[in-house]
């Protein structure tokens, strides 16, 4: 896992380019501002309008000095990632092919509901689990993303949304990006530490101020990760589960013959904070005639037993070349049944954005890993 995380590093700003603030914690801007021999609250004052109101001309900072916005100005930017394409969907849903410095290229989707509104998150370019049913699964990692390039995920979202405060609109409540979902593009528990600084800045009540209550992070099952999550970061956990006995799942989630279902499990049973208050939520993609019938509902009743949880049925989202087929709405909704007899909430998510591609495991990019140059 550390191999993993030193290998596919962000790329470092170029020594002779201006810096990205985005992606700085409060810590390193005071740091960087010790540097410049200036006093911390103005690290703070710069932080409130990075993340607080999504400003990105210095010249718009009024509360800091003409001297100081120019010195800015010549070493540092606040850049989002570029737009490579930007795609809505006639549900309403939003996708965004990002285009990071490097030229790889991650996806981030919106997702408008009733209620809230979700922002589904990448963590790496490609994904190194290989789950069959995923289609970011048929994409060999190509690296671990950096802070800046998660955290800018949201505030491009925030853009394109207009939800930035103003003088006439200064609440942060009611906003249509109200949730975040790290259930993009990569298995976020191969990308901790920096998926962890990011979620730090978006949980700022200074900037972002998305509670930790309303951010989700999706796992594979990466077990010696899980705990550290809920001690550090406090977010809700999901666990893409999708199957009931090791053997089906060390097909179609390959990572489960590294930590298999009954260790997974009682990592999530010492989940930090687990009550019935805060429930761990298991994903379980329906795939017709793999893991949808009665016998398979049962048994996961069964194995969840006294975890404080909910289950979410996926209905399969499919894409060229997918091996399974979806179940049928009677069949999800008799497994449905089951799981809610037995008191855990079961509801069945409803596809949105398949007409381009947005929907659950349907995400992925065109980047590659560079090749290495051949020898002689």
């Amino acid at each position: 896992m550390s191999t993993i995380l030193e290998q596919n590093a962000p790329p470092e700003s170029a020594d002779d380019g201006p810096i990205n603030l985005i992606g700085m914690s409060r810590e390193e801007l005071v740091a960087t501002f010790a540097a410049m021999n200036e006093p911390r609250f103005r690290a703070d004052q710069l932080f409130q309008w990075i993340y607080g109101r999504g400003v990105t001309d210095f010249d718009e900072m009024t509360n800091i000095s003409k001297s100081l916005r120019t010195k800015l100005a010549d070493r540092f930017v606040v850049a989002r990632p570029n737009i490579s394409r930007d795609l809505a969907s006639e549900d309403g849903t939003h996708k965004w092919l990002l285009r990071l410095d490097d030229g790889t290229e991650v996806e981030c989707v919106h997702i408008p509901e009733d209620d809230r509104g979700t922002l589904c998150v990448s963590s790496q370019v490609g994904c190194t689990l290989n789950c069959r049913f995923c289609h970011t699964g048929t994409q060999r990692l190509v690296r671990n993303i950096g802070p800046a390039e998660i955290v800018g995920q949201v505030m491009l979202a925030r853009d394109h949304l207009g939800e930035w405060p103003t003088a006439e609109r200064p609440t942060i409540y009611e906003r249509e990006l109200s949730n975040i979902v790290m259930m993009g593009m990569g298995e976020p528990l191969y990308n901790f530490d920096n998926v962890a600084a990011a979620l730090k800045i978006v949980m700022d009540d200074a900037g972002i101020a998305i509670s930790r209550r309303r951010i989700t992070l999706s796992t594979a099952g990466v077990v010696p990760l899980i705990r550290r999550c809920g001690e550090e970061l406090g977010v809700n956990l999901a666990i893409s589960l999708h199957a009931v006995r090791d053997d089906l799942r060390d097909e179609i989630v390959p990572i489960n013959r590294k930590y298999p279902i009954a260790e997974l499990l009682a990592t999530c049973r010492d989940y930090p904070g687990l009550k019935n208050s805060r429930r761990i939520t298991f994903e379980y993609v329906m795939l017709k005639d793999v893991n949808d019938s009665d016998a398979d509902a049962r048994e996961l009743v069964r194995i969840i037993a006294g975890i404080p949880a909910k289950v979410n049925l996926i209905p399969f989202n499919p894409w060229p070349g997918a091996p399974y087929d979806r179940s049928t709405p009677e069949r999800i909704e008799a497994f449905a049944e089951i799981v809610r007899s037995a008191g855990y909430p079961s509801p069945v998510r409803t596809p949105r954005g398949e007409d381009i591609m947005a929907a659950c495991g349907q995400l992925k990019s065109e980047s590659e890993r560079p090749r290495r140059a051949m020898a002689g």
